[in-house]
């Protein structure tokens, strides 16, 4: 489903990435971990079509993302991708409710299809409750929820998320981790997730251990 070839990448003199090389399949729940510095970070915005390579290609379901104009890039991304990240980013100045609808208004959905499908992913996220409060209302947790409901309310075909509990307490860290299993179970969706957490990481079907800027090591899931 999603599949890179020979990805490198140079800030300056310093290669982040050096002729990285995968294969994710539709529906595995795929953890890259590794110490900071390692790439991690820049592999997972070069799957997503968030920065460009300077070598290599990424092809998600058949399209090389690469070849495409940067409109038409936002506009895939829009359609099959799902980014959550440590910070949330939600506006401030709107409610929970209306973050959510962000990514189906950009898409041009009709307000109350829009609207209908954010209430749904809301209530599936556990946040039935709170969906007319603004960020500043919400808890760390409830905040990071309404980032994950945003993420997957358009249903992408993949979910990228950077570093998603590193500013959450274990209680909350815990809830996320399981919210991502009951989503993938829930919606077939696919799950590529860098991580420090180890025990997330443990979780996943397959986890890629990088170091300077390649992939070192494939771990399966013991009971896979």
């Amino acid at each position: 489903m999603l599949s890179a070839r020979q990805l490198s990448k140079k800030y300056g003199q310093l290669t982040v990435l050096n002729h990285v090389t995968l294969d994710i399949h539709k529906g595995e729940f795929v953890a890259i971990a590794g110490p900071s510095g390692a790439g991690k970070s820049t592999l997972l915005h070069l799957l997503g079509a968030l920065d460009f390579p300077d070598k290599g290609q990424v092809k998600l379901m058949d399209q090389e993302l690469f070849r495409l104009s940067r409109k038409k890039q936002a506009a895939f991304r829009n359609k099959h991708m799902g980014f959550v990240f440590q910070f949330h980013h939600l506006l401030p100045e709107f409610t929970a409710l209306e973050n959510v609808c962000m990514p189906l208004w950009i898409g041009k959905q009709p307000k109350d299809e829009a609207i209908a499908a954010a209430k749904e992913i809301l209530k599936t996220v556990g946040l039935g409750h709170r969906m007319e409060h603004k960020p500043s209302e919400l808890s760390g947790g409830e905040q990071q929820r309404v980032a994950i409901a945003r993420a997957i309310v358009h249903r992408p075909s993949v979910i990228f998320a950077d570093e998603p509990t590193g500013n959450l307490d274990t209680a909350n860290a815990q809830a996320v981790h399981e919210l991502f299993f009951q989503l993938r179970a829930l919606y077939q969706q696919t799950f590529v997730i860098v991580t420090h957490n180890e025990q997330l990481a443990a979780m996943a079907d397959r986890t890629l251990m990088m170091k300077d800027g390649k992939i070192v090591a494939e771990r399966l899931r013991e009971d896979r």
